[in-house]
């Protein structure tokens, strides 16, 4: 699946659900399809679940939150794990990811 606008884009490659470019989206609604396509890879209940953020350049407080939300939800899945990349260039990354893994300490969190 993929989702690609002006601004940014997002797709899978098996488990791994890569972003890239600026999102500013409005609100939840606005995120929803994005949130579909992540649900489409954890229904498939795979051993590890891969959010490749190295080309996400920005993401808003809203597309944050997702991320918070979603890393929540395969918390409750113990038989998924979930692996997150980041990147060291992209400042809103080093601050932010590591929330994740408050969230869900047994995150694999990777900011290269």
């Amino acid at each position: 699946m993929e989702i690609s606008t002006n601004d940014y884009r997002v797709w899978t490659e098996g488990s791994n659900i890569h972003y890239e470019g600026t999102m500013r989206l409005s609100g939840t609604d606005a995120y929803a399809p994005i949130l579909e396509i992540m649900h489409g890879v954890l229904e498939a209940k795979p051993e590890v679940i891969t959010l490749d953020l190295t080309g996400l350049e920005f993401l808003n407080s809203s597309g944050i939150n997702l991320l918070a939300k979603f890393t929540i939800e395969i918390r409750k899945q113990p038989d998924v794990g979930v692996r997150v990349l980041g990147s060291k260039s992209i400042p809103w990354q080093s601050k932010s990811l590591r929330n994740l893994q408050r969230l869900h300490p047994a995150l694999e969190l990777t900011i290269s």
